[in-house]
């Protein structure tokens, strides 16, 4: 999160930014965005009117373009790739990362990655296509394939004259690459251990040997987990016959943690991760129509619920007022309910041992909340339409919306996971189905067999 200095700091680099695109002043613009860090230029870029975009963009000189464009996000990026031909992309991508390149190239038609491939120096193109052989959201997607190997034979006195060689070590280096003579990984060996031991050991006699390397085809959402787990800074990346493939380093974590972020809380109104907070006005409306679509078919699902009993509406007017009560804390604990178990697997904490622990752990806790509140409302329904009646059947009816929705607020992510449906997309729309049928179900039901 952004400190209160930070935030000014961008606030007024905004307000800045507009004043100059108001008054014309372009050499201010070019000479503002070219002088900042990469990263806060892009953010400049994303947090401008799509309308405007376009300008900025050709504000940038050639040698940033490519630093800034790796920093935009997925929807911005596209935007201006679709402006360039391959020889461009090509050259604005060069000198940057394995990964980061093979993520700009992935938002490109595959006709146009082949280009910009074939106009590659044979050594780049051999990276990149390593890279863009395996799935972004995997290990493999994930690595670099930048890295620095040693042999296990050579003392440290050779490792340190080998590493002054190079003019610079790749960025997050905290360790060196052990491989055999096949280049299959055996262990780490550690810059601060190197530059306290006595040169003339080995490497094999201090390297670490505890720490498994990540199979290249391990789930991103897995690398950033085992990334959490044990602190670490970087971490090699192996195919099935152990040979080092690369590595992987934190800052790459640090961005699936924030997209699975992202992810969690945009799904759950139906957007994607990558939306576009500026988009134009014609390319936001169809996506979210499509879900407000959706949404609408659950809701007719739970009016035809309400026409069912009609009758038993129009005899007890009191039902019309005291029906949303029971569907929207049904809803309210079920999401609860969602929110934890979707956490929870994100996480990695849920699997078959204990899935059944928690359901049932959920279910006491609606039955308490249901009955504790249950009280409360068939209290104030009974001193308000002075008739205990009701009082006890939308005390009922709560109890049994409240155990449902926590209930299904635990099983539906299960089921859905099982499916391979994204429990964080569609599980609150299920489940705000469930709770409102059974609840307006329950409710006038109940009222239905007591009153008519």
């Amino acid at each position: 999160m952004a400190q209160p200095a930070e935030k000014h700091h961008t606030d007024s680099r905004l307000e800045s930014l507009n004043e100059a695109l108001s008054s014309g002043g372009f050499l201010q613009i070019r000479r503002m965005l070219n002088g900042l860090p990469p990263a806060d230029a892009a953010h400049l870029i994303e947090s401008t009117p799509h309308t405007l975009r376009g300008i900025l963009w050709q504000l940038v000189d050639i040698e940033n373009e490519g630093d800034i464009l790796q920093h935009l996000n997925d929807e911005v990026q596209a935007q201006f790739l679709r402006q360039m031909d391959a020889e461009e992309v090509a050259t604005i991508t060069e000198g940057l990362e394995a990964d980061d390149i093979a993520d700009i190239l992935q938002q490109l038609p595959d006709r146009v990655i082949r280009e910009v491939l074939d106009s590659m120096d044979h050594q780049d193109r051999v990276r990149i296509e390593h890279v863009l052989s395996y799935d972004e959201d995997t290990a493999g997607g994930l690595m670099n394939t930048d890295t620095i190997t040693v042999r296990p034979n050579i003392t440290l006195d050779v490792a340190l004259r080998y590493l002054r060689r190079h003019e610079s070590l790749p960025e997050m280096t905290d360790s060196l690459l052990v491989v055999n003579r096949n280049d299959q990984f055996i262990g780490l060996l550690s810059l601060r251990k190197m530059l306290v031991s006595d040169p003339s050991v080995t490497v094999r006699e201090i390297m670490d040997t505890e720490v498994e390397p990540i199979q290249a085809t391990k789930s991103a959402r897995e690398v950033a987990s085992l990334f959490e787990r044990f602190d670490w800074v970087s971490a090699p990346v192996v195919d099935e016959n152990h040979y080092l493939l690369g590595r992987i380093t934190i800052d790459d974590v640090v961005d699936v943690i924030r997209e699975e972020s992202d992810h969690s809380l945009m799904s759950m109104a139906g957007l994607d991760e990558d939306e576009d907070t500026f988009a134009s006005v014609l390319s936001t409306a169809p996506r979210r129509a499509i879900w407000l679509g959706i949404n609408l078919l659950t809701a007719f699902v739970a009016s035809g619920v309400i026409n069912l009993f009609e009758g038993t509406i129009e005899k007890v007017v009191a039902l019309a007022v005291l029906m949303p009560i029971v569907a929207s804390m049904g809803g309210v604990a079920g999401t609860q309910t969602l929110t934890v178990v979707i956490r929870g697997m994100a996480l990695g904490h849920i699997s078959r041992n204990n899935s059944r622990w928690l359901i049932n752990r959920e279910m006491l806790v609606g039955a308490i909340n249901g009955l504790i509140w249950a009280l409360i409302v068939a209290g104030a329904a009974t001193l308000w339409f002075e008739d205990p009646l009701i009082g006890a059947i939308i005390a009922a009816a709560m109890v049994i919306n409240l155990i449902t929705a926590a209930l299904a607020g635990a099983i539906l992510p299960l089921i859905m996971k099982s499916l391979n449906i994204d429990p964080a997309l569609a599980g609150g729309v299920v489940l705000t189905t469930v709770t409102d049928v059974v609840g307006f179900m329950s409710f006038l039901g109940l009222a239905t067999y007591f009153y008519a």
